[in-house]
């Protein structure tokens, strides 16, 4: 059976006999692939839909590598695999890979505040939330506030999707509301209705228990429990419980998990995909202190680039200052938004010099956030901008903030201008 992949056989010369004899062997099956050094260090852990497709695109000639894996595929002399029965498990053993073995360059580029880990809440019906490091607070304050934490995790839309995944088998309320009122999830079928008794707190409990399981590589073990459920179900003839057991075994053995394979496809670009990105620009706008407003635009890298996502824009009237005070008055705007559960930001960027940067750190120490500060002034000459950076900032060419710069500017500018028309008006 030939390769989908073509490979390039005259790099062998460059490995070992052991890496060629497992390169040619490759199953079609998804799974993980370890790549080792000859000090059998290991170098990179991935997952795969194929491991036969994935693994060899890797020796491909002229295969337009990422940086991240030219910088180690010359180092890999052996090669060690693991199949799955599907890509949700692969990223699940992945993650637990990565988190156990530490491998060299799956860290590039990534620090600890880039990684998501999922919770569990305590309460009477608990469910699972995506968090940051940054987001659970301390080592004390996660353990007091949650009952179980999984992670760290690289990617926080593959373990969304698996998540997604997994409501389908095992449904759990989701909302911040202790009520199905008005819950599309509770019509589909994604939420069992806790607090509208359609489901005990056993139950319910059980299936926070499946996908827990899963999360930690149990499915064997959860499938085994299920079927002993369905037993025990049939000899006292609760037909409606046996007849649940079987449907969850079903689904766990046909996991449709087409969402997770169009992810790894996107991976076989051979482009690693950039990590997520939201930077949010903010500024004032007034005339003598009247109809004062605030802007909030967003670039992301949503589509491939940092640009524009004008859905994502916000503006702010000035509730709390008086007269001529930008300083004060992009405080109040910065509390108002970072009150809200939007995206936390990569970046914020404010129009204004050191003192609205020394404002936003009080802002920020306050409410215990480590969000990276860039304050954007126009230098002595009007033709360079006057940085002043604080915290992790990530690398943004500085066209692309006066292009923030100028964007928070104009949207401020135009919400200002309404305000007084209207004004005028009445």
């Amino acid at each position: 059976m030939s390769y989908c992949f073509p490979i390039d056989y005259s790099i062998f010369i460059k490995m070992s006999t052991k890496l060629e004899r497992k390169l040619r062997s490759l199953p079609s099956s998804p799974g993980v692939y370890i790549f080792k050094n000859d000090a059998s260090e290991v170098l990179y852990v991935g997952k795969a839909t194929s491991l036969k497709d994935r693994v060899s695109s890797y020796f491909q000639s002229k295969a337009g590598y990422a940086r991240m894996i030219e910088l180690f595929i010359d180092e890999v002399s052996d090669l060690e695999i693991r199949k799955t029965d599907t890509v949700l498990e692969a990223y699940i053993l992945e993650q637990g890979l990565i988190k156990d073995l530490q491998p060299k360059y799956n860290a590039m580029g990534k620090d600890d505040k880039s990684f998501v880990y999922v919770v569990v809440t305590k309460e009477e019906f608990p469910k699972f939330l995506v968090m940051r490091k940054t987001d659970l607070g301390s080592d004390s304050e996660a353990k007091k506030n949650y009952s179980k934490i999984y992670g760290p995790y690289t990617s926080r839309r593959q373990i969304d999707t698996a998540l997604k995944i997994l409501r389908k088998i095992f449904p759990y309320h989701s909302r911040s509301e202790h009520s199905e009122k008005g819950c599309l999830d509770y019509q589909i079928g994604l939420c069992p209705g806790p607090y509208d008794g359609a489901i005990s707190r056993r139950d319910y409990l059980k299936n926070i228990r499946g996908i827990e399981m899963i999360l930690r590589g149990k499915k064997s073990s959860l499938i085994r429990e299920l079927q002993k459920d369905m037993e025990e179900c049939s000899k006292t003839e609760d037909f409606e419980c046996a007849a649940g057991a079987r449907n969850k075994i079903f689904a766990l053995k046909h996991i449709r998990d087409i969402a997770m394979i169009s992810k790894a496809d996107e991976e076989a670009s051979h482009s690693e995909s950039p990590e997520p990105m939201r930077i949010e620009a903010y500024d004032i706008s007034n005339i003598s202190g009247s109809h004062m407003v605030g802007s909030m635009v967003v670039f992301d890298n949503s589509k491939g680039m940092l640009e524009p996502n004008k859905n994502e824009y916000r503006k702010f009237r000035i509730k709390s200052i008086e007269g001529i005070n930008d300083v004060a008055a992009m405080e109040e705007v910065l509390r108002r938004r970072l009150k809200n559960s939007w995206q936390r930001p990569s970046l914020i960027v404010l129009d204004g010099g050191r003192g609205h940067l020394n404002m936003a750190r009080r802002v920020l120490r306050s409410l215990r956030s480590d969000i990276p500060l860039l304050a954007v002034a126009k230098g002595p000459t009007r033709k360079k901008l006057d940085l002043y950076p604080f915290g992790n900032v990530p690398e943004v060419p500085e066209n692309i903030i006066e292009q923030m710069r100028d964007e928070a500017h104009r949207f401020a500018i135009t919400y200002h201008r309404k305000l007084r028309s209207r004004a005028i008006l009445e």
